[in-house]
């Protein structure tokens, strides 16, 4: 038995009969005759000395020889597929596509979009809003911005500003509870989204910090951390708002932060790509922009006085 590898047409034509179960649909993937498709699948199971399907009357299954090529196989062609595609976008300089939470997404990449657009027309923007950690070879994405304490070790992560979190509201709300007392008898939004943060950062540890009494329990409570924000912006209440979420609604008036002292959550945004990728043009303008508009808005960062979360 010859240890020499097979022809990759015919292993292309094995895999996609062993995927379908059909050597007619098989060949319609590969846009060949089913005799075609039967010869390559002939001629490997001549260079392996052994079947890899049984023949049956309308259908075919796999042996056992056939079995244990077909998830190799499989995976193999997977992979060809992913360097391939990961090839091609080396010649792209052009599209990016970035992947952010819903909430980051639409509190500061969607108001800041018009901007990198105007500096750089050249590069074609494409979106994907999920919180689901993506693999970022295979799903063809160049940038991901993720929250959390750590980021993964076999990335290029660039961690963005210190997130803290403090009261935030309206103006007219604001004129009606001017001191943290006060907020006992306000209306209190809470922002579940991080409450997987430890220590814990809400409400209580913002009180706690101030030495100010127990917090207030009741309000509505949202999962995801845009809706309370905007909640907030439609006057129903009072949120802890998190920097980069509520920065520009700061520093443009729509919210006010009357009480100066803010907690640190422990963990930032961080800007990650491939290794090797952080240069690529289109990323390195992207990752240039961020850290510029982040700096625009650090005055009000500068201007808090920002403590570390009480621990249990």
């Amino acid at each position: 038995m010859s240890s020499r590898l097979p022809p990759l047409t015919a292993l292309r034509a094995f895999d996609a009969a062993a995927r379908h179960m059909s050597f007619a649909k098989a060949a319609a993937e590969l846009s060949v005759t089913p005799a075609a498709l039967s010869f390559q699948i002939k001629s490997l199971e001549e260079h392996l000395g052994a079947l890899l399907f049984r023949r049956l009357n309308r259908a075919v299954e796999l042996t056992e020889a056939g079995t244990a090529l077909s998830q190799g196989a499989a995976e193999g062609f997977q992979t060809l597929a992913t360097a391939w595609r990961a090839a091609q976008r080396t010649q792209d300089t052009q599209t990016l596509t970035v992947t952010a939470g819903p909430a980051f997404t639409a509190k500061w990449l969607a108001p800041r979009l018009y901007e990198f657009a105007q500096a750089h027309p050249e590069v074609e923007l494409r979106f994907a809003a999920s919180l689901h950690r993506m693999d970022l070879m295979r799903d063809n994405v160049d940038v991901a911005i993720r929250f959390g304490t750590s980021s993964p070790p076999e990335l290029y992560a660039l961690p963005l500003a210190e997130e803290w979190i403090m009261p935030v509201m309206t103006p007219a709300l604001a004129a009606q509870y001017p001191t943290v007392e006060s907020l006992h008898n306000a209306p209190i939004i809470f922002d579940d989204s991080i409450n997987f943060l430890n220590p814990m950062v809400g409400w209580s540890a913002w009180f706690e910090a101030m030495g100010a009494p127990a917090s207030p329990t009741l309000g509505p409570r949202f999962s995801q951390a845009d809706h309370a924000i905007d909640a907030a912006l439609a006057g129903v209440g009072i949120v802890l708002g998190r920097r980069a979420l509520v920065v520009k609604d700061l520093d443009e008036g729509r919210l006010v932060a009357p009480f100066p002292t803010a907690l640190s959550t422990g963990a930032r945004f961080s800007f990650l790509c491939l290794k090797g990728m952080e240069n690529r043009p289109q990323i390195a303008v992207f990752r240039d922009w961020m850290l510029d508009e982040i700096e625009k808005t650090a005055h009000i960062t500068r201007n808090l006085a920002i403590l570390g979360a009480p621990t249990e």
